[in-house]
């Protein structure tokens, strides 16, 4: 199953986020701020750091630069509504995929299926 770490400073954004990529069948650990995921990236391992750009304490381009160091192998993509801070990202973080809000959870679920494939699309459970 593909883990992601979301890191998202506005709660009902966190949630709404979170929940949509639980019910596609995810694994999701989501904190509300750069500083929170350090621990996380540091002791465990995730596919995908989902990190909005601007937030408090620890911004999501410094801690993609942390997630790159620490797990190389872990995808990156950013989430944010500002223009200016996506070129600012993109030159930070080339490789990281950059979601520019408004956003539809489709577009979201859609992209990180992009990202892992056949692995990320989870067994149906609908089948008899």
């Amino acid at each position: 199953m593909v883990r992601i770490l979301l890191a998202e400073d506005d709660e009902s954004m966190r949630t709404y986020l979170a929940r949509a990529l639980e019910r596609s069948g995810y694994e999701v650990v989501s904190v509300e701020n750069g500083r929170d995921a350090l621990p996380h990236i540091d002791s465990d391992r995730f596919d995908l750091l989902l990190t909005d750009i601007v937030m408090p304490e620890m911004d999501g381009i410094e801690l993609a630069q942390h997630a790159a160091s620490v797990a190389p192998d872990m995808r990156i993509m950013f989430i944010t509504g500002f223009a200016a801070v996506t070129l600012k990202a993109g030159k930070a973080v080339p490789q990281a995929k950059v979601l520019s809000k408004p956003f539809h959870l489709r577009d979201l679920v859609l992209e990180v299926e992009r990202m892992f494939g056949a692995e990320s699309v989870p067994a149906s459970t609908d089948q008899p």
